[in-house]
């Protein structure tokens, strides 16, 4: 797939990339980190983030390897999202991290390559890697001309709705505009149930929301704002499309879009929410369809755009490579690491991590058929060139995203106004 070229352009300082809310990616475990096996041993571990029981595609992915390559060993060291970040970061400063850490492109949070290659905690990739980084977002995977994140899959960032809940609950159509969603939202709130399924008390999923929320009113209009904004032309504060973002939030909060106590709400809510058709759509990664659907295997889900605040305004919706295969520079099982990679980089698994994922697929997205399936509704904005990456993988640093997902929660509760949160994100930006 070719990355849409309007987000491309910032200089690597500028760049950053997604916490991606996901549902697809607990308990918590050490990790064996590739310091402890036998030199020419092959086995390696592996670190990825997971916010439910059901199985990782990482794990997934790893378990099929280790079923065609019998002489290897994989440790799987999966940590809850919440948490991984920190976490992540704090085992590779130890030097007790994962050979194999999944990361994300860019600088804009903890997991973020382009801050780990610069602490000297990730190895340079080969040929297989750059093959697969997709155009114009060469600036996210490494510098120097060096890749240091192996994409798996493109992910759409929207919201996944349960469909034959909303048929259920008598939603024929699903709302063209912003005032319809409000007005869906009242008549679900009076029956008990909610249109959106909001982990209120997880900053990744408030966060996600926000950017979801500024997908037509600020990147569809202006796709280089990013690039405006790192060039101090523009500020968050000063952003009348970020201003009426931020006020969607309240107005979805007003007109009774979240079910009860999201504030406090964590990811199981969304899981739950949507699998039992008490929610209609959640803020959450596209390929939590499919586990979505493994919970519930009665109901049809569907990735969507959010609606714009207008019927007529111009839709918009995320869709980027939004993780990556990393490499821990202290491994000392790099050579079964990078085998693991080449494998993972062949188009037969590159199809199938993204099937097993309900994503879509890194290489060979412009023969996709969008006519079936949980990405019809996107198909056209995407085929159109109408999406880019998440906004904050152009961001400078994780606290700017910090700064967005905090103050949606104080937003949600009543302790914050969008003027608040918009001078936050340019105090943490750096002015």
């Amino acid at each position: 797939m070719t990355q849409h070229s309007r987000f491309s352009g910032l200089k690597v300082g500028a760049l950053a990339v997604p916490t991606a809310a996901a549902l697809i990616l607990t308990g918590c475990s050490g990790s064996t980190g590739g310091n402890t096996a036998t030199a020419g041993a092959q086995e390696f571990s592996l670190s990825f983030a997971t916010s439910n029981t059901i199985e990782s595609p990482f794990q997934t992915l790893g378990e099929k390897y280790m079923e065609t390559h019998p002489d290897v060993k994989i440790t799987f060291n999966p940590q809850p999202n919440d948490s991984y970040d920190q976490t992540l970061r704090t085992q590779l400063q130890a030097g007790n991290a994962s050979d194999v850490v999944v990361t994300s492109p860019g600088s804009g949070t903890g997991r973020s390559i382009l801050p780990l290659v610069q602490a000297g905690f990730l190895e340079p990739l080969d040929d297989a890697a750059k093959a697969l980084v997709p155009e114009g977002s060469e600036a996210l995977f490494g510098t120097d001309g060096k890749v240091y994140g192996q994409a798996p899959e493109i992910t759409v960032v929207g919201l996944v709705a349960n469909e034959t809940a909303a048929k259920a609950a008598g939603i024929s159509d699903f709302p063209s505009d912003f005032a319809a969603l409000e007005d869906e939202c009242r008549s679900l709130a009076s029956a008990g149930k909610s249109f959106i399924a909001l982990a209120g008390s997880a900053a990744p999923n408030t966060g996600l929301m926000a950017m979801s929320l500024a997908a037509s009113r600020v990147y569809a209009e202006d796709p280089k704002w990013n690039e405006k904004r790192a060039a101090k032309e523009t500020t968050f504060a000063g952003s009348a499309g970020w201003k009426a973002s931020l006020e969607a939030v309240t107005k979805l909060n007003d007109a009774g879009c979240f079910q009860k106590g999201a504030a406090g709400a964590g990811f199981d809510a969304i899981t739950k929410g949507l699998a039992s058709g008490t929610s209609v759509a959640g803020f959450i990664p596209g390929p939590s369809w499919k586990q979505l659907k493994t919970a519930a295997a009665d109901s049809d889900f569907a990735v969507r755009a959010l609606p714009a605040e207008n019927g007529s305004d111009k839709g918009f919706v995320y869709a980027s490579a939004n993780y990556a295969f990393s490499i821990n520079a202290a491994s000392k099982n790099k050579d079964a690491a990078q085998a693991f990679l080449d494998w993972a980089a062949e188009p037969e698994q590159t199809k199938a991590f993204a099937e097993i994922d309900g994503a879509l697929p890194v290489t060979g997205l412009d023969n996709y058929d969008f006519s079936a399936g949980a990405y019809e509704n996107v198909g056209d904005l995407i085929q159109d060139g109408n999406y880019g990456p998440l906004p904050n993988s152009q961001w400078p640093n994780s606290a700017v995203y910090d700064a967005l997902a905090t103050g949606v929660q104080g937003l949600i509760t009543g302790q914050k106004n969008a003027d608040q949160v918009l001078q936050a994100m340019d105090a943490a930006w750096g002015q």
